[in-house]
C-alpha cells in the first residue's frame, strides 16, 4: 500500500503543535510573573500541556504510519488507524464526485488531500498526505475509473 509523503509529518507539526505549545508558553510565562496558589496553578497547566505536547510529538508520526491506500482494479483501498483501525473499501462505480484540496500549510508543503464524494453519506473516503502532482494524477485516474464503471449502471 502506498504512504504518505514524508513531508506530511512535518505540515502536521507546524499545524498542530502551536494549539499546544503558544498556551504552554503563557502558562510558563504567566507563572514566572505571578506567586503564590496560581502560580502553582499555572505551572500545573503547563506541565499538563507539556505532557501532551510530548505525546502529540509522538502521535503524528505513528498517525502518518498507518495512513495508507492502494488503487485496485475494481476499488480504491484506504486504511488508518492502530487502536481503531478503519478500512475502507470505495468501489470506483460509486463514486460521485472527487476533491482535491490543500489548506495553507499543505500548500506551503507541497501536498494535497483527495476526498471521495459517494452516496453513502457516512464514508470517509480521504487519502491525506499526497505529494501536489500525485494528488492530482490520482483525481484524474479516480475521475476516469469512476466514469467508467458508472457508464455500466
Amino acid at each position: 500500500m502506498n504512504r504518505v509523503s514524508a513531508r506530511y509529518v512535518a505540515a502536521r507539526y507546524v499545524s498542530d503543535l502551536p494549539w499546544t505549545v503558544v498556551p504552554a508558553v503563557g502558562s510558563v510565562v504567566a507563572a514566572v510573573l505571578t506567586a503564590g496558589t496560581l502560580s502553582a496553578v499555572l505551572w500545573a497547566v503547563a506541565a499538563v500541556l507539556l505532557v501532551l505536547l510530548l505525546w502529540e510529538i509522538w502521535l503524528i508520526p505513528a498517525q502518518a504510519a498507518r495512513k495508507r491506500w492502494v488503487e485496485t482494479e475494481d476499488e480504491l483501498l484506504i486504511t488508518k488507524g492502530r487502536l481503531w483501525w478503519t478500512f475502507t473499501v470505495v468501489p470506483y462505480g460509486r463514486i460521485q464526485y472527487v476533491d482535491v484540496t490543500a489548506g495553507p500549510v499543505e500548500r506551503a508543503f507541497g501536498l494535497k488531500q483527495v476526498k471521495l464524494h459517494t452516496a453513502s453519506s457516512t464514508s470517509d473516503s480521504t487519502v491525506v498526505g499526497l505529494d501536489a502532482a500525485d494528488a492530482d494524477a490520482l483525481r484524474d485516474r479516480l475521475a476516469v475509473a469512476a466514469r467508467e464503471r458508472m457508464s455500466g449502471l
